[in-house]
């Protein structure tokens, strides 16, 4: 999921919001100043209703950032990098670099944002009950009983044993320990996000039927997002065991053609164009990759700037390259393939590029090693 704007960083890591948030927050804000204080708090002016709508719908959304905050540094403790923390539509992600080493940190990673959620709901009912105890029974009560209460319910859904929500990553973490198989347990995982999936359409469309056309489209949106998240989740696991022990010096095309960050896109459309094979080019200084560059991102470029304009200039920067080494295993590479927009490796040793790792190479990997456990007759798990 991609940030449309950045809101900085948190503990190290880039914090942004996709579009789709705003929906949601819209979505949030109304329902609750127009609709739910009204009805259950009458009498109030309407700028209170507003201003305690909005401001629960901001609240909420910190919530959010910080259940997903919590993923991010326990990730880190746990040696993993992260990538960015996103809030969307459907709450937020924290992109982790690569997959928990054991199923201890998958616990530990994935059980820290439901128990932050389950705090947060404490303390915010805990500050409505203590108002009640006093005597407020106002909006004010409301609007803190409505945040203990969402972010409980957050908790407890999260909770779910089923991809791509935390309780999958906890069940997951089960199987892994249980078996010893970590893309066994992931499918185990995604398969009960399918099933959840289907429940929940079922029962959005039951709803919708009897009269609930939001609430009952929303449970059949949720659905629909889980079971396609688990799908691809289900898809990932069986591409990591059928590349068990592929290197990356196994699928790379090794001593790729290179071309000099210095070249103009006008020279290189001229005289390099139709000599180069591939649709991705790595820049290079003394054999030293320093960024990348495909024929999209040439094709961008208007016909009347080409002449000024280097190919270094168009690049995938060297600061965005993902690299890789010839002995690395190819499953620790494919989540960091999605870390540049071109998705491709540069593989390099001693600083120096030997390789370079496509989509279509990892295509032909999986095929050669699907093809591989056929005839070995067996299937992976």
């Amino acid at each position: 999921m991609r940030a449309t704007f950045r809101l900085g960083r948190i503990a190290g890591v880039p914090v942004g919001v996709n579009w789709s948030v705003l929906v949601i927050f819209g979505l949030i804000a109304w329902g609750l100043s127009a609709r739910q204080f009204p009805q259950a708090y009458p009498g109030e002016p309407g700028w209170a209703y507003l201003l305690a709508g909005l401001s629960a719908a901001v609240v909420f959304f910190a919530g959010l950032l910080a259940h997903e905050v919590s993923h991010a540094v326990v990730a880190k403790r746990n040696g993993l990098g992260v990538s960015g923390i996103t809030l969307w539509l459907f709450g937020g992600v924290a992109e982790l670099r690569g997959d928990a080493p054991n199923p201890g940190a998958e616990l530990r990673i994935a059980g820290v944002g439901p128990l932050v959620s389950l705090l947060i709901g404490f303390f915010f009912g805990a500050i409505a009950v203590a108002l009640a105890v006093v005597g407020q029974d106002g909006l004010l009560v409301g609007a803190f009983a409505w945040l203990g209460g969402i972010n409980l319910i957050l908790a407890v859904f999260n909770v779910l044993p089923a991809a791509p929500l935390d309780g999958g990553r906890l069940l997951r973490a089960a199987v892994w320990k249980w078996t010893g198989d970590r893309n066994r347990a992931a499918v185990v995982a995604a398969r009960a996000g399918w099933g959840l999936g289907a429940l929940l359409i079922a029962f959005g469309l039951w709803q919708f039927l009897a009269g609930a056309a939001v609430g009952g489209l929303w449970l059949a949106l949720i659905g629909w997002f889980l079971i396609g998240a688990a799908g691809m989740e289900e898809r990932q696991a069986r591409m990591g065991a059928a590349l068990r022990g592929v290197r990356v010096a196994d699928v790379m095309t090794p001593q790729p053609q290179t071309v000099a960050a210095g070249v103009s896109v006008a020279d290189f459309v001229d005289h390099y164009l139709f000599a180069y094979r591939h649709s991705a080019l790595p820049l290079t200084e003394d054999d030293r990759p320093v960024g990348l560059v495909t024929l999209d991102r040439v094709r961008g470029i208007p016909t009347d700037r080409r002449a000024g304009t280097t190919l270094g200039e168009v690049s995938c920067r060297a600061d965005e390259l993902v690299l890789a080494r010839p002995d690395e295993e190819l499953t620790d590479l494919l989540p960091r393939l999605s870390e540049c927009a071109d998705g491709r490796a540069l593989v390099v040793a001693d600083g120096r590029l030997v390789g370079i790792v496509s989509p279509s190479d990892i295509s032909r990997a999986v095929q050669r090693a699907t093809l591989r456990e056929k005839l070995q007759g067996r299937a992976p798990h």
